[in-house]
């Protein structure tokens, strides 16, 4: 295959196929088995779309790392609690998540994560240093940093797999109104309640847009907004807000900015060329109910 190396946000994968799919798919010992099947469908639509020369499957080692929290306390606190990830996954779908890592395994997929760090960080050191065209399959927003002219983000919207669509450098400014590296500082500004960031009273997308396209940068805006006279297009009552809400701004870029300096030499991204466990593959789509499923996914990235 001559295509990108495809980046996989795994969680935002089988998330989507556990709520899109009714838990009333059972596996053969009546367990719901939604996810797993879904995942194995998103994934093969995915290869047989874009026929990638490599794949790898991010991993959230840790969903929540203890330095981010100490650096933001907010961050992520809805979700402990909640269905939307890590320690408050429903029971349902815990099973399913370790079923979708011991068939990636059994494929010989690589399954890439580093404990204390999530897998934005693995997303973000892989296509920063593999030096190849790469597409990260995402619905996580925060990934548009890692967009440049040899990376693309494949945007997960409503609607299958064909419908998602890959935002380059120029389509990011045009929907977003600002530069990938730009981007954090809008959403740090505005704020984003599904990381926590409580944002900046007042602020909301177009301000947001218009402050860094007027200042560059978080740092430059503090500045401005901290001198006795007020640059245009801030007002005193902004200028105000976003001197009180310095120390979280600040606080807020170091927590969604994503590491890419984390060693990837110990994956492998190339499609294998057969399952590394061929007879553990079989079981676990036996197991699971997924036989089809799995099959699809051997002739679509095995050819």
């Amino acid at each position: 295959m001559s295509g990108p190396l495809l980046i996989l946000d795994t969680a935002t994968l089988y998330y989507r196929a556990f709520y899109a799919l009714p838990q009333k798919m059972m596996a053969p010992d009546d367990s719901p088995h939604n996810a797993v099947r879904g995942f194995l469908s998103m994934l093969t639509k995915l290869i047989v779309i874009h026929q990638p020369s490599g794949l790898v499957a991010a991993w959230d080692n840790d969903w929540r790392p203890q330095w981010r929290v100490e650096l933001l306390p907010s961050y992520k606190t809805h979700r402990v609690e909640s269905d939307q990830g890590g320690e408050g996954a429903p029971d349902t779908l815990l099973p399913q998540i370790e079923a979708i890592a011991e068939i990636l395994d059994a494929f010989g997929i690589a399954r890439a994560g580093i404990d204390g760090f999530e897998a934005d960080d693995v997303i973000a050191s892989v296509a920063e240093q593999i030096g190849v065209r790469c597409l990260v399959a995402t619905s996580d927003r925060d990934l548009i940093q890692v967009v440049n002219e040899r990376v693309s983000l494949l945007l997960q919207v409503s609607g299958g797999v064909e419908r998602w669509p890959i935002l380059d450098p120029v389509a990011i400014e045009a929907k977003y109104g600002v530069s990938p590296a730009d981007y954090l500082a809008m959403a740090a500004l505005r704020g984003d309640p599904s990381d926590g960031l409580a944002g900046i009273a007042g602020i909301g997308d177009k301000t947001a847009c218009a402050l860094i396209n007027e200042f560059g940068s978080l740092d430059s805006l503090i500045g401005a907004a901290a001198a006795e006279t007020c640059a245009k297009p801030l007002t005193p009552l902004l200028a105000q807000r976003i001197t009180a809400g310095a120390p979280y701004l600040e606080s807020a870029l170091a927590v969604i900015t994503a590491e890419k300096r984390l060693p990837i030499h110990q994956w492998s991204v190339d499609i294998p060329y057969e399952p590394v466990d061929p007879h553990g593959l079989e079981a676990l789509a036996a197991r699971w109910g997924v036989e089809k499923y799995v099959t699809e996914l051997l002739q679509a990235a095995l050819g």
